[in-house]
């Protein structure tokens, strides 16, 4: 029974990833279409992200009231009708609209099973799980691509992705008797609110912990926004090829995040996340350079390599570098910063590609990593006494 709701819960990230890469794989398809400014995928980006942060931080109340499994599946339900609605939007404002709960169906999914999994599984299965959103992350994009090489345009994309979410629901409804068998054990069935969100910033290194999750994601929803656009119009690719290509990244996070699941086993989750900062940065490099098409590619490959262990490590280290008491309002916290980061800082890049073209897109990554790694080293300095 416990190895099938890991299938469960494994199927339910596959259904958080699934959408979470399709606009920036269909924004370079999607705005001439629209008639609007190439900066306006930033909008989007906020809206959803603005409704996943309010979900996750009303997450602990609500999961408390309905438990993990019905949380997960009625999120995904929800998630599925919003792609569904996509594929029909015909103006840019009715998507602003849809993206409203294409967004409230993440936070709350999102927050309850890192939190489960941290508490109650070895960091291999935190690093499995997040490759299963790269699985379903890698997919989205490709899916999309393929739409558009097909000629079927980007609302058939939203609609093939919308399908799959549907099935992946179906899925979560009925593993519900193996959710509420395992529910009394959950932690969620404490007292979430046991510790208060200024409580919990008043712990040392809170601060600095939430403010990684801020930057990496930062960095992490700005490849996958940008990704296609940089190489449409800096790298002078088409458009179904930048599509297709953008799944490079999340291939990189899917492959990486299997192999960091048995690297944990042997390596420090600290190491591991020092680790993935250095191939970033060489992945960021290679994005950077003048180079022929096919080593850009390889960039956003290694770059993907490079962030595939520091969400899933540091999601797990929650509970260890604190406490499981405070685990599940920090929880919260630092899944809202995830997602402000998320859409704040590709937003803001957004600006600067109106601005001054997207060919500034290496060196955007490169100072969100350097500030994500700042905030890493705070870290561990504050919680150096602390077991891991």
């Amino acid at each position: 029974m416990v190895h099938l709701l890991l299938v469960a819960i494994y199927l339910a990230y596959i259904s958080l990833g699934l959408p979470d890469s399709l606009l920036g794989a269909a924004w370079p398809a999607m705005y001439p279409q629209l008639v609007v400014p190439i900066s306006y995928a930033g909008i989007l980006s906020v809206i959803i992200s603005c409704s996943t942060v309010l979900s996750s931080l009303l997450s602990g109340r609500i999961i408390a009231r309905l438990g993990t499994g019905r949380v997960t599946a009625f999120s995904v339900l929800l998630t599925a009708g919003a792609l569904l609605a996509f594929s029909v939007g015909n103006s840019f404002w009715v998507l602003c609209f849809l993206a409203i709960p294409y967004g409230l169906g993440a936070g709350c999914v999102d927050t309850a099973l890192n939190n489960y999994v941290a508490i109650h599984y070895e960091s291999r299965h935190m690093s499995w799980l997040h490759c299963m959103w790269g699985l379903g992350a890698s997919a989205g994009p490709y899916i999309m691509g393929q739409m558009l090489a097909a000629s079927k345009g980007w609302p058939s994309g939203y609609r093939a992705i919308g399908f799959i979410q549907l099935a992946l629901a179906f899925v979560v409804f009925i593993s519900l008797p193996l959710w509420d068998k395992k529910e009394p054990t959950t932690v969620e069935h404490h007292d979430a609110s046991k510790l208060s969100f200024l409580a919990c910033l008043r712990l040392p290194g809170a601060v600095q912990m939430i403010l990684c999750f801020f930057f990496y994601c930062a960095l992490e929803q700005t490849m996958g926004l940008w990704a296609g656009s940089y190489l449409t119009l800096s790298k002078g690719m088409t458009q179904d090829a930048a599509a297709r290509f953008t799944a490079l990244f999340f291939a990189g996070i899917t492959v990486g995040r299997a192999l960091s699941g048995f690297a944990t086993l042997r390596i420090k989750e600290k190491h591991l996340i020092s680790g993935g900062f250095g191939i970033i940065a060489l992945g960021v490099a290679v994005l950077l350079l003048p180079l022929p098409p096919v080593l850009t590619l390889a960039g956003l490959l290694i770059v993907g390599f490079g962030c595939a262990p520091i969400y899933p490590c540091l999601i797990h280290l929650t509970p260890h570098y604190f406490s499981p008491q405070a685990s599940a309002t920090l929880m919260g916290l630092q899944i809202a910063s995830a997602y402000l980061g998320s859409f704040s800082m590709p937003s803001l890049f957004g600006f600067f590609a109106n601005q001054w073209g997207t060919q500034l897109f290496p060196v955007f990554l490169f100072a969100m990593l350097v500030l994500v790694g700042w905030m890493y080293a705070w870290l561990l300095k504050l919680v150096s006494a602390k077991p891991q």
